[in-house]
């Protein structure tokens, strides 16, 4: 298994957490749920630091020279990412959790729970 982490700093572009997370709940998700061999992709913030980013998780198997959606991150921000890496993944492993991870995070707003 392989990991893609792509970081972006911020402070060059007129882009800012708020208007990247409002891109996500807009358009931004659905475009990756259709790529083969992506296991899981999931989008960072760090308000702090002022930093955007993405890390996705790929199977071994996976095609990484296929075509993926448009880097609208690239596009939106202006630049490429100030940092991005792919390394071997080690271990994963998934603890106990509510439910299914998909629509959940800052961009959907908070997560409900059913009583």
């Amino acid at each position: 298994m392989k990991a893609t982490i792509s970081w972006w700093d911020l402070s060059g572009s007129d882009q800012t957490i708020e208007s990247l997370r409002a891109h996500l709940r807009d358009e931004g998700v659905e475009p990756w749920a259709q790529i083969h061999g992506l296991r899981s992709k999931f989008w960072i913030s760090d308000p702090q630091t002022n930093r955007w980013g993405a890390v996705m998780l790929w199977e071994s198997t996976a095609d990484l020279t296929a075509p993926l959606p448009p880097n609208r991150a690239t596009e939106l921000i202006g630049y490429p990412p100030t940092l991005r890496m792919m390394t071997d993944v080690e271990a994963i492993v998934e603890g106990v959790h509510s439910g299914r991870a998909a629509d959940l995070g800052l961009a959907f707003g908070p997560v409900r729970t059913s009583s």
